[in-house]
């Protein structure tokens, strides 16, 4: 959770600087952020894939091989942010002349602020990869160093950058990617020191081996999240029919869910292991105990700030220096998205037990209805009422729809890998 909470303050904080700069500056960022979501999905596919790799080689006592998924995915690493400056060049003032509709101070913010973070993302990519390593060695702690120190260094630069410079979005762009670099150093000088057992050097000849378990395991979560940004810009697109400030109303409630949902993520992410240690034990009552209390741990976690963003909405907006026009917008988005992320904890909970039982398809089906197909299909449906809460509600009726498929796929997927005698007799309990 701790972690979660840092990672999702990079663009929370960006958000809350860059609000004081103008509402077009904010919303420029908010078109900005499904690419960065794009660009997100690469490195988290290359850590997600080099992650199981080293575990698995690490739990083999084979050193040599670990040495070789370390290089690749340095390698890998590399690779992606030569894609993302390729992509930069080729489409993003495209991008931009598309979702602006024609605002030119809009595309002038983002632009700026967009080319630098493409440009300069091999500190991001770096930091994806030395991240991985430490957590695939069992030294997790050590992971809230290098995610600290990227996210402190964020925080401190960001002022300074935008307001003492006046550089404007620029300015945050600038403080975003230093902050990345000081996280990749950090991670690593920490793995040189305290994480021995994963040797790495960086190599124009890598183990295509080792790239290939990387991708074939990785792939599933980079999909996922391009998916996710592919929803996003048609969102932006959609919204734009009604306004520039509903895409920044949108961006600041999709911020706003990355530190609100955090205690849920939290608990998922707890579940995955505890799920996959009582299968390996074949033990289903453990299994469904262990859904029961993360729904519920969930829910006694995220009520209070529920309450908080339904009796205060407006509190929670002035955070980001809205205008009138943001407030009457905002108040409305902020309570209903706080009911859709409300209904989302079972769906999240059965989605990380899918995975915990290693049912990848399924998980990933849900996670594909509930963020992409379903809240697309109905706000382009209620799109033409010409009323914008309506847009909000169909991410609240995607969820809730979710639930009742959620189950059932569950207990089928459940029934599917335990109702079965074992070798040496024994049955499920």
């Amino acid at each position: 959770m701790l972690s979660l909470l840092i990672n999702s303050l990079y663009n929370f904080v960006d958000s809350i600087f860059v609000s004081r700069v103008a509402e077009e500056a904010l919303t420029a960022i908010s078109i900005s952020a499904p690419v960065q979501l794009f660009v997100s999905a690469l490195g988290l596919g290359n850590a997600v894939g080099l992650n199981a790799a080293i575990s698995k080689a690490l739990g083999e006592k084979n050193n040599e091989k670990v040495e070789k998924i370390a290089s690749a995915a340095i390698f890998l690493a590399v690779c992606e942010w030569i894609l993302i400056s390729v992509v930069c060049l080729i489409g993003v003032r495209w991008y931009f002349d598309w979702q602006c509709g024609g605002d030119e101070i809009i595309a002038k913010y983002g632009c700026d602020y967009l080319s630098i973070c493409m440009f300069l993302s091999l500190g991001q990519m770096g930091q994806w990869v030395f991240d991985r390593f430490v957590i695939a060695s069992g030294k997790s702690h050590l992971f809230l160093f290098t995610l600290s120190a990227a996210s402190v260094t964020n925080i401190i630069l960001d002022p300074i950058f935008i307001f003492t410079f006046d550089l404007g979005t620029e300015g945050a762009a600038i403080a975003t990617v230093i902050g990345q670099f000081v996280g990749a150093f950090a991670g690593i000088c920490i793995n040189r020191k305290w994480n021995k057992e994963i040797p790495f050097r960086f190599t124009l000849h890598p183990d295509f081996s080792s790239i290939k378990d990387i991708i074939k395991v990785g792939f599933p979560s980079t999909l996922v999240q391009v998916v996710t940004s592919f929803v996003n810009v048609i969102m932006n697109t959609i919204l734009l029919e009604f306004s520039a400030t509903a895409i920044a109303v949108f961006g600041v409630c999709c911020r706003m869910q990355g530190i609100c949902t955090v205690p849920v993520h939290g608990i998922n992410n707890g579940i995955i292991p505890i799920v996959a240690y009582n299968y390996g034990a074949r033990s289903k009552e453990r299994i469904s105990e262990a859904i029961r209390y993360a729904v519920v741990y969930s829910l006694i976690l995220y009520v209070p700030l529920l309450i908080i963003l339904i009796i205060l909405p407006d509190r929670v907006m002035m955070l980001f220096n809205v205008s009138d026009a943001m407030m009457e917008i905002g108040v409305a988005a902020v309570r209903i998205f706080a009911l859709a992320w409300l209904f989302s904890i079972p769906n999240l909970v059965i989605s990380s037990a899918l995975q915990g039982l290693s049912r990848a398809n399924p998980s990933m089906l849900l996670t594909m209805l509930r963020q992409a197909v379903l809240p697309l299909l109905l706000a382009y449906i209620v799109s033409g009422m010409g009323q914008i809460k309506f847009i909000w509600l169909a991410f609240v009726i995607a969820e809730i729809i979710v639930i009742y498929p959620a189950i059932k796929i569950w207990k089928y997927n459940l029934k599917q890998v335990l109702t079965f005698e074992f070798t040496d007799g024994l049955s499920i309990k």
